[in-house]
């Protein structure tokens, strides 16, 4: 009986370590693919906000990021920030928008994604802004495109977690996504009031104007936190909204 215990004790550990290694050789072989993965999301939702990429490979989508996105990184105050506290390079598609959620607003890093003609970096077309926030179950973040005036909504790409199947979740739909196109953030004396989804569905257009959008059925808490999301990154991005507009007179003017 000993004998058989001590079989039963040395297979398990050989066993163990058998497999431990098979998963570790397995982990070390498919991060690469696992981290081209993500860039392809990534890069994929960026380019979403702007233009249509249906038929497009993941080759091709990333040779099209490369040929007309320019990426910068800015900090609260509107000020481009090259270099970190160790002087390493910051870039903007490397920057954790979950991770920089979790610190003070004025501590966190905030890419933009400049959205330009294929090879000529001066003829922007849009900028395009990541938000982070939380929905009705967990996360929701997305990526929103303003035209050059810095007011214009040009398009939205939105993404979750874990909200609810036919109702919070629809802010993936295209349907949705593009109720927000040409709405303004800015009302007319030049006040940052952002964009909001409205309460319900298939609300009177009169209630819908510049700086509302029609809201999904029985996913009012998916739409409270959308709105806020919207509201709170739209006043971190300001400043530099302000600086790329040329100055505070000129967004009072839009």
């Amino acid at each position: 009986m000993q004998q058989s215990n001590n079989y039963i004790i040395i297979f398990t550990v050989v066993l163990t370590i058998v497999l431990g290694g098979l998963l570790s050789a397995a982990s070390v072989f498919l991060k690469p693919k696992q981290k081209k993965s993500i860039e392809l999301d990534t890069k994929k939702q960026i380019l979403t906000a702007v233009v249509d990429l249906e038929g497009l490979s993941g080759n091709e989508i990333l040779e099209k990021y490369d040929a007309e996105i320019q990426s910068v990184v800015v900090n609260i105050d509107g000020d481009i920030v090259e270099e970190d506290e160790q002087g390493a390079p910051i870039v903007a598609e490397k920057v954790d928008i979950a991770k920089n959620y979790k610190k003070a607003p004025e501590e966190r890093l905030f890419p933009v994604f400049k959205f330009h003609e294929a090879g000529n970096t001066e003829s922007v077309k849009s900028y395009i802004l990541p938000v982070y926030g939380t929905g009705l179950w967990g996360p929701i973040w997305g990526y929103i495109a303003l035209e050059t005036d810095m007011n214009t909504i040009k398009g939205v790409v939105f993404a979750h977690e874990t909200e609810t199947p036919g109702l919070g979740a629809r802010i993936t739909e295209r349907e949705v996504q593009d109720r927000f196109q040409g709405k303004n953030i800015f009302d007319e004396e030049g006040k940052l009031v952002s964009v909001a989804m409205l309460k319900g569905e298939n609300n009177p257009n009169p209630l819908l104007g510049a700086h509302y959008v029609d809201g999904m059925s029985g996913a009012t808490i998916t739409a409270d936190g959308l709105n806020k999301m919207l509201k709170d990154y739209f006043g971190y991005y300001e400043a530099y909204i302000k600086k790329v507009s040329g100055d505070t007179e000129k967004v009072a003017a839009l």
